[in-house]
C-alpha cells in the first residue's frame, strides 16, 4: 500500500456493563449491553467496512462486547487482545494506533471511555455533515462508534488528520 493510501478506524465504547463486587478491569456486561452488542455489532457490518485487524480492550465488558458484535459480520478480522488499550490516555492510544502494520488498511477498536471519545474527537479535523456536532452533543455512549478516515501509514496519524465520516450510538 502506497503512502496515501485511505484508511479508515472505528473507534467502538464497549457496551453496557454492570457495576459488580469485581474488579473493575472484570465488571461483566449487563443484560442492556448483551442487547446492544450485536444491534452494534450489525450497523459495523452493515457499514460495509472489511476490517482487517480488530483490537480489543482485555477487560471483560470488551471482551463480551467483541464476542456478540463480532457474531453479526460476514468475515471476522484477526484480533488482538490489547491489554495497554485499558485505561489508556488519548497520547498512549495514538501511538498504539501507531504501530498498525501498514498492510492494515481498516482498524477496529473496541475499548473504553473517556478514550474512544477523545480520540474520537483529537483525529477528527473536519466531519461530515452533523457527525461531530452530534457526538459532541450527545458524548459516547456505552455500544456507541466513531468511524474516522485519513491518508498515509499509520505513524503519521495524530490530531486533526481525519474526517469523522460515521457516528453512531444504539438509540439512533
Amino acid at each position: 500500500m502506497s503512502a496515501d493510501t485511505p484508511r479508515r478506524i472505528v473507534l467502538l465504547r464497549h457496551a453496557k456493563a454492570e457495576w459488580s463486587q469485581e474488579s473493575d478491569h472484570e465488571r461483566p456486561l449487563a443484560e442492556r449491553g448483551r442487547k446492544d452488542a450485536p444491534v452494534a455489532g450489525r450497523k459495523l457490518a452493515d457499514s460495509g467496512t472489511a476490517f482487517d485487524l480488530a483490537l480489543c480492550s482485555t477487560a471483560t465488558r470488551t471482551r463480551e462486547t467483541w464476542k456478540l458484535a463480532v457474531h453479526e459480520f460476514a468475515q471476522r478480522p484477526r484480533t488482538v487482545y490489547e491489554e495497554r488499550l485499558y485505561e489508556a490516555s488519548l497520547g498512549e492510544l495514538i501511538a498504539l494506533f501507531g504501530e498498525t502494520p501498514d498492510d492494515v488498511r481498516n482498524l477496529l477498536v473496541i475499548a473504553h471511555n473517556p478514550g474512544m471519545h477523545g480520540v474520537a474527537d483529537a483525529l477528527s479535523g473536519r466531519a461530515e455533515g452533523d457527525a461531530l456536532a452530534r457526538m459532541t452533543r450527545d458524548g459516547f455512549p456505552t455500544a456507541a462508534y466513531a468511524a474516522v478516515e485519513f491518508s498515509g501509514p499509520w505513524k503519521s496519524l495524530e490530531h486533526g488528520v481525519g474526517k469523522l465520516v460515521e457516528y453512531w450510538t444504539p438509540n439512533d
